[in-house]
């Protein structure tokens, strides 16, 4: 069985990957043909005649320059271990013309006219299969060795690339797809203008279709580390990529909070960058056994998005005091956040204002009884400066008894 097919024009250049291959591998060897049946193309350890068209890229990848239509013909690569040797199967094609018909009334009249066999006579169009030379005629005295693509439309758009966290939590994987197109597009990621599929920290690496997938061991990642996924098509010369920069988590929070005993609280914290996405859980503190809080009871833990919020119910100051641990992880590595709460006991108002009057009304008490204990006439003085009413003929006069002759001649007045 062949485990990829790769396309290739006369005259071009090829790059036959070797995926999978195991960090200890000691060799890698390179078939054409039945490895069973052929002697070895190219080894990663013994030296064959030079043929400048063949080398080996990354010590695993075989590299084919200036295509010949004999070049066509299944490849195996070969990685010898210890115990057991691991292969990956490679058909290439060659064609020494392509023709690629697109929707137009020309092109379907070209297919319904030319193109025998199974695509022949069919009204809905179909992306493209390999067709043989007997079964296609363009132009008098122009026969294709193999025609790769009959193509509805090749890729137009660049590829996409993102990276998300394994479902162990401990892995990274990198996502690239470049759909659209037949024959399917050939994906590898970079690290560094190194090939990363052959790294010893790869994990695994898969295709399906249009989309390429790199699993890595996260011991090699650090901040803003640069990963770079290329494309490549038979019918596009150029060679569009793709990048992802991971990430560490970067969190913030809101102010200290303060819950009375009794009532409710919640607590925030938001991640503000992170790549891939980062887990969120919450921990009592560090200096007790680091053990998530699950919801459930008293702790409701919801998160939208980026932001994940702790709520505690019927706070009490005996257990919910302190801080609290927002903690963040991706493959990248981890950040922690601390959130504090004060829990305090409710205050009663009506009692506290009931205070403040009493202690009030008794100081006012206080000070009056002390002036009038002093100098009992300080208060009839300041009444007499007080204006009396118009209708009242009445005039009190009060007069220091010191002064006998002053007072004689007040009462003759009066």
């Amino acid at each position: 069985g062949t485990d990829e097919v790769v396309f290739g024009q006369v005259g071009g250049s090829i790059l036959l990957l070797c995926r999978n291959v195991s960090k200890e591998a000691t060799e890698v060897v390179w078939f054409q043909g039945d490895p069973h049946s052929f002697p070895p193309l190219f080894s990663s350890r013994v030296s064959f005649p030079p043929d400048v068209r063949f080398s080996l890229v990354d010590n695993s990848s075989l590299s084919i320059t200036e295509l010949r239509v004999q070049d066509e013909g299944n490849y195996t690569c070969r990685e010898v271990l210890n115990k057991t040797d691991h292969e990956h199967r490679v058909q290439l094609l060659v064609a020494s013309n392509v023709l690629i018909l697109d929707q137009s009334p020309e092109s379907l009249w070209l297919l319904n006219q030319h193109v025998c066999g199974s695509v022949c006579g069919r009204s809905s169009w179909e992306r493209a299969r390999t067709v043989p030379c007997s079964q296609l005629v363009t132009h008098p005295g122009n026969v294709s060795h193999h025609v790769l693509s009959l193509l509805l439309d090749p890729p137009q758009a660049t590829p996409k690339c993102w990276a998300e966290t394994s479902s162990s939590g401990l892995m990274l994987q990198l996502f690239c797809s470049w759909p659209g197109g037949y024959p399917h597009p050939t994906l590898h990621w970079r690290e560094e203008g190194q090939d990363l599929e052959n790294s010893s920290w790869v994990i695994s690496s898969t295709s399906s279709s249009d989309t390429h997938v790199e699993t890595l061991n996260s011991s090699h990642l650090s901040h803003r580390k640069v990963f770079k996924c290329v494309g490549s098509h038979v019918v596009k010369q150029e060679q569009p990529a793709c990048t992802v920069e991971i990430k560490l988590p970067s969190l913030e929070s809101e102010p200290p909070q303060t819950c009375f005993v009794g009532d409710s609280v919640t607590l925030t914290c938001r991640v503000t960058e992170s790549t891939p996405a980062a887990r969120l859980s919450w921990l009592r503190d560090i200096t007790q056994p680091e053990v998530e809080i699950q919801p459930g009871g008293r702790f409701l833990i919801a998160q939208e998005g980026n932001v994940s919020r702790l709520t505690i119910r019927n706070c009490s100051q005996g257990t919910d005091g302190g801080c609290y641990v927002c903690k963040a992880q991706n493959p990248v590595g981890l950040r922690e956040l601390f959130v504090c709460l004060t829990v305090k006991h409710p205050v009663n108002i009506v009692g506290v204002v009931g205070a403040v009057v009493v202690l009030s009304l008794l100081a006012v008490l206080t000070v009056t009884g002390v002036v009038l204990y002093y100098n009992p006439l300080l208060c009839l003085r300041a009444y007499s400066a007080v204006p009396r009413n118009a209708d009242s003929g009445d005039v009190l006069v009060l007069v220091d008894s010191e002064d006998d002759e002053e007072g004689k001649g007040s009462k003759e007045a009066l």
